[in-house]
């Protein structure tokens, strides 16, 4: 079943003289297409004090100028993938660059914050569609050999606009003034719809009578039950009180009817026999986990940073972006050895790093100051460029075609969950552990007893990570043998 769909792109991609450059089109619009979905994450984050004094508005209401973007992203990659799947992704990957880019004008124009906060939940809708669709055009596009170099690519540009939107959106808020960290987006949207429309592969007509349906019941359930989640997770700004738990118990109650509603679907929105598939399911479990714990350097670092180490805002600013930094010149690379070593191997390899640089942070001693912390830091960050490009390739090398879009979907889900709950969890257990009430008052021993407690948890978590990927391998061998029917 698999050799045909496979053979079809390399018939259709004609002679090989023509095959690459083809490729590496396709690649810098894919490429740009995942540097603005996550340059749209983190630009908008350095100007909430400056839009709270424009709108004369609480921190609590300028931030859903955050919230609006990324739980739109959230509540709405499975099913705009699966829509991919379904109509087309060229066509839906298209429709996807020019809405964000149509967004970003108009978050740039808007008069009150509440159409900016409209304007950011529309620009989230477009960014969903980029980031579902830009990692399942790999599996369409380019050669299984080079997958992962693919996928490192695009993890590279992902790092890139992560570590870019603070410094730039800094830089243009002090030049042009807040509106001009939305309008840029404008110029480089462009650029990347005309590079997707010229190089794209044309999507495949499909027969009216072998088309499935559109899941809008499992839609909405998916889309309320995440939004719940993503809610419970981040309102009250660290403490979980009545309204969190109300939230996470409709989170609950909606996967209950969610998978009820699939399990009755005619064309489910989530085939849920695909979680029969062992080497999924672990990544998918996987990419959580390692999610959560990424998200702990950033809600850990800049308290540790400044409290226990007593650096001043510059410092701590340059201290913070080695993470990314470190996994921009490092994606392309882990993708090549992906490919060279195998995904699976590089995998384990992968959280092994993470796992070493979160155990030396749990016990590291003050006494050696900021290059003990930042050591640490990049053999995780090294480990985490590592794991994302091998797990990515893991699972869009061999996934059908029909299925491509939704378990982009699905991956990239994953992800913004594990960051939402380590914002939450791990935020949480920082707390605790530094027993205070107000972290950014806290004695230096105590953010630094908190932050080794920190990336103990965290250490664990990847252990169990490691666990989930020595059993998925094990459980996939045997089902290929045939000795697991599931």
């Amino acid at each position: 079943m698999v050799k045909p769909v496979s053979a079809a792109p390399d018939t259709a991609a004609a002679p090989g003289a023509e095959r690459t450059p083809a490729v590496g089109w396709v690649l810098a619009g894919l490429s740009l297409s995942m540097l603005l979905s996550s340059l749209g994450t983190s630009i908008a984050n350095v100007a909430l004090p400056t839009l709270a004094e424009t709108f004369d508005a609480s921190f609590q209401q300028v931030q859903w100028i955050v919230l609006a973007y990324l739980l739109a992203i959230t509540t709405l990659i499975v099913s705009v993938g699966r829509l991919g799947d379904l109509t087309g992704r060229r066509r839906l990957l298209l429709g996807g660059i020019a809405l964000f880019t149509a967004a970003s004008v108009l978050c740039g124009a808007a008069p009150t914050l509440e159409l900016l906060i409209a304007a950011r939940a529309v620009q989230g809708l477009g960014a969903a569609v980029m980031m579902a669709l830009t990692m399942a055009f790999v599996g369409e596009t380019v050669p299984k050999a080079r997958t992962g170099s693919a996928m490192g690519l695009l993890g590279t540009m992902s790092a890139i606009g992560t570590a870019l939107g603070p410094s730039l959106g800094g830089a243009l808020i002090s030049g042009l003034g807040w509106r001009a960290i939305f309008l840029v987006n404008a110029p480089l949207g462009v650029v990347t719809l005309v590079l997707a429309h010229r190089h794209l592969p044309v999507d495949r007509p499909r027969p009216r009578t072998g088309r499935a349906g559109f899941d809008r019941t499992g839609t909405l359930l998916l889309a309320l039950t995440l939004a719940a989640y993503a809610l419970a997770m981040t309102l009250g700004r660290g403490r979980f009180g009545a309204l969190n738990l109300t939230l996470l118990a409709a989170a609950v109650l909606g996967v209950g009817l969610f998978l009820r509603t699939e399990a009755r679907a005619a064309s489910p929105l989530i085939q849920l026999g695909m979680f029969r598939d062992a080497a999924l399911s672990a990544s998918l479990v996987m990419s959580a986990l390692v999610s959560t714990v990424m998200m702990a350097t950033l809600v850990v670092g800049p308290f540790y940073l400044a409290r226990t180490l007593g650096l001043d805002e510059a410092p701590v600013g340059l201290a913070l972006s080695v993470g990314p930094l470190v996994a921009a010149l490092t994606g392309v690379p882990a993708g090549r050895v992906a490919d060279r070593f195998g995904a699976p191997r590089m995998t384990v390899l992968g959280l092994v790093g993470i796992a070493a640089g979160s155990l030396v942070l749990a016990v590291l001693p003050e006494t050696l100051g900021i290059a003990g912390y930042l050591a640490p830091i990049v053999v995780i960050t090294v480990g985490y460029a590592v794991f994302q490009t091998a797990n990515n390739t893991t699972v869009m090398a061999d996934v059908g075609p029909d299925q491509r879009g939704v378990v982009s979907g699905m991956l990239n889900l994953s992800r913004n969950l594990g960051l939402i709950t380590g914002a939450s969890v791990m935020g949480a257990v920082f707390a605790a552990a530094s027993a205070t009430v107000d972290i950014s008052t806290a004695l230096p021993e105590a953010v630094a007893t908190g932050m080794r407690t920190t990336f103990g948890v965290a250490a664990l978590l990847i252990l169990l990570a490691i666990a989930t990927a020595v059993g998925g391998r094990a459980r996939a061998r045997r089902t290929a043998s045939g000795g697991d029917p599931a």
